[in-house]
């Protein structure tokens, strides 16, 4: 009983530490940028998860809002939104390998925070069929394909901004 109790404390803390990072995250313009990025990132975050699940390949033992969903809604809509706008400030001036190189940093300590929550706590369990490189893979491609969505919009909206000039 004590696991689950410190399994759902932790949950309440990072539910806090990540409504306490929300304002500083859009304190930087481009804010429209970033709003996109997180809602972006949400929104699919939400229907992968819910796929990967229903098809049995992850399980979250001990969730939020458990009696309502059986995807992990911390991560999806709140945890892993933020850290994508995180990774678009860190890359906003860069292009090609030095995005993902930097994409590649931000994605190695969720992964070593997942491994350790599959392998100490009831946090998540991955299923047959899902190992830890298809978690590495997965949210590293995720997160370099937002960031080249949300570059190839500003390019869009630069060009449109200076047909408006001419």
């Amino acid at each position: 009983m004590r696991n689950k109790k410190f399994e759902v404390n932790f949950l309440r803390t990072m539910l806090i530490i990540g409504l306490g990072m929300l304002p500083f995250l859009f304190r930087k313009p481009p804010i429209k940028d970033w709003l996109l990025a997180y809602a972006f990132n949400a929104l699919t975050n939400g229907i992968i998860d819910k796929f990967i699940v229903s098809h049995g390949l992850l399980r979250y033992p001990t969730r939020l809002l458990k009696k309502q969903v059986r995807i992990n809604v911390l991560f999806d809509f709140l945890l892993y939104p933020s850290i994508s706008v995180m990774i678009n400030q860190a890359t906003y001036h860069d292009k090609g390998l030095k995005i993902l190189y930097k994409i590649v940093l931000f994605t190695i300590p969720m992964f070593f925070i997942e491994l350790w929550a599959e392998k100490r706590t009831k946090l998540i369990e991955w299923k047959t069929g899902w190992m830890w490189y298809h978690t590495f893979i997965s949210v590293t491609l995720k997160s370099y394909l937002n960031r080249l969505l949300i570059g190839w919009i500003r390019k869009i909206e630069k060009k449109q901004d200076e047909m408006k000039i001419k």
